[in-house]
């Protein structure tokens, strides 16, 4: 592992089948499942290894039977608007990408979204008021982390609010984007200027991001 001026974590975020090809009734991302080798290029440039993953029951009240009723507001606190079932503990889409370790061997693991009232899209916090803490910002100021570099899926939602609480709790934060993938191109462009306006660095390459890591 390199040493880096500053301590520094990667951050995978919910990199699981569900958000792949190979889940097509699920949330299929595309490329999603070609993101395994870049998550663990940039646990590379770091000291800790953090992951989480969803853990949704199939009747959650925001579940909708098909992908056309997506998308819709739900009118609950906590739970936004309409998806498909997806990342159902004891099912293929639950599991992590083939290419990553099992979550016993990451630092720090995270499970979101259990309650069937609560889905939150960032892994820092159990609700979507940021009031109960998932514990990882803790744990990573616990240990002196500064910086944490992110991938994951999706780019436009679990990412990007990952991204944002990490940034709004003081680290320094890079998006790896090769590591990531979005559910549109036009959620990716809207979330990469939303993190770029608070101060998140995004980088396109391996290079880029090596350098980031060292600045």
């Amino acid at each position: 592992m390199n040493s880096l001026t500053r301590k520094t974590a990667s951050f995978d975020v919910d990199a699981q089948k569900s958000f792949t090809p190979l889940c097509p009734d699920e949330l299929p991302v595309p490329g999603g499942d070609q993101i395994g080798g870049e998550l663990n290029f940039i646990a590379s440039l770091a000291s800790l290894r953090i992951g989480s993953k969803d853990a949704h029951t199939p009747l959650a009240p925001w579940v909708v039977a098909d992908h056309a009723q997506m998308f819709v507001p739900t009118g609950l606190e906590h739970a936004d608007i309409t998806w498909v079932s997806h990342c159902v503990p004891g099912t293929e889409g639950f599991a992590l990408l083939d290419q990553l370790p099992t979550p016993y061997d990451y630092d720090y693991f995270v499970w979101k979204g259990v309650e069937p009232d609560l889905h939150p899209y960032g892994a820092c916090y159990h609700d979507l008021h940021g009031k109960l803490s998932t514990g990882v910002i803790e744990y990573l100021k616990s240990l002196g982390v500064e910086q944490v570099i992110v991938g994951g899926l999706a780019l436009d939602f679990c990412v990007k609010t990952t991204a944002l609480q990490l940034a709004a709790a003081g680290f320094e934060v890079i998006i790896h984007l090769p590591a990531c993938r979005a559910i549109s191109e036009e959620g990716a462009l809207q979330a990469i200027h939303d993190m770029q306006q608070a101060g998140i660095s995004v980088a396109a390459t391996r290079e880029e991001t090596i350098r980031l890591a060292n600045a």
